[in-house]
């Protein structure tokens, strides 16, 4: 696993050490939470299939494992002498953030058994300044929300990655069946000329080209198509930036059949193109009208 980028992630307890984790594997990091140090050599020589999908390894190693303090700094200088490539990422946060997020989630401190919160706090805080030290990068998550940190760690790792684009689902769908439960934006095209109520149109449906020129063959339905493009083409960098993994695009008429496989079909193949990865599904265009 020489070859294989790795991200440890360590610090403060409360400072959002899951948060980036989840980041990193939504980012196609394989990740172990709460991985002890004595045991990330042997993790690291264990033999593996190579897999395409995955970008690098992730871990979080704290304090909850009781011996990290005295095993982690001589383990960790042995194997970048061994060849690995390890990046350490340090999370911490103000010390009234920190008790505010205990206080939210009500769970237990590691160092609180024998101390109140703001001891077990500040006795973390002094206890991990040796890791610290050693981390490449020190992030202060005191002032961000929980998408602005993936996103904070997304631009982190995108050396590693191929893009942290979202994953793109574009669906066509008839309202007279549902709209997708999944759907994060929905687009109604039953404005569009449908060609159901064209006979020889109507057994057809929008994957066939004749399908295809009716629908689009006025300039109201030239001109959506642009405005829509844009206003997609606009959006996913926002939603990119704030971390989100998933991105379901839905298109509805009445039946799912005509109108919206069309400008599904158009979207896809718009937002098709390298580096990007998107899906598309006709989830109602078999079924009988």
């Amino acid at each position: 696993m020489k070859n294989v980028q790795i991200i440890i992630i360590t610090g403060l307890s409360g400072s959002g050490k899951s948060v980036a984790l989840a980041a990193l594997e939504d980012a196609g990091f394989y990740c172990v939470d709460n991985m002890p140090a004595k045991l990330l050599p042997k993790f690291l020589e264990m033999p593996v299939e190579k897999d395409e999908r995955i970008k690098g390894l992730g871990f979080v190693m704290d304090l909850r494992e009781k011996g990290f303090l005295g095993s982690f700094p001589e383990i960790f200088s042995k194997l970048k002498t061994d060849g690995y490539t390890i990046e350490i990422l340090f999370l911490e946060a103000e010390e009234n953030t920190i008790v505010r997020r205990y206080s939210q989630t009500r769970r237990h401190h590691p160092l609180g058994q024998d101390k109140t919160l703001i001891e077990g706090i500040r006795a973390e805080i002094g206890q991990m300044q040796s890791i610290r030290a050693l981390s490449n990068q020190v992030i202060d998550t005191s002032r961000y929300n929980v998408h602005e940190l993936k996103s904070v760690i997304f631009k982190l790792v995108e050396n590693f990655i191929d893009s942290s684009q979202v994953q793109i689902n574009v669906i066509s769908f008839g309202f007279k069946y549902g709209t997708p439960h999944e759907a994060d934006l929905i687009m109604d095209v039953r404005f569009m000329p449908n060609p159901f109520f064209v006979e020889h149109l109507k057994s057809l449906d929008g994957r066939n080209e004749d399908v295809k020129q009716y629908v689009l063959a006025k300039e109201t339905g030239r001109i959506f198509l642009k405005k829509f493009y844009d206003l997609i083409d606009f959006l996913l960098p926002l939603y990119e930036k704030e971390g989100k993994a998933y991105l379901t695009i839905a298109i509805g008429c009445t039946g799912g059949k005509h109108r919206s496989v069309v400008i599904a079909d158009s979207l896809y193949t718009h937002m098709n193109r390298p580096g990007r990865s998107v899906r598309l599904t006709h989830r109602d265009v078999d079924l009988k009208l």
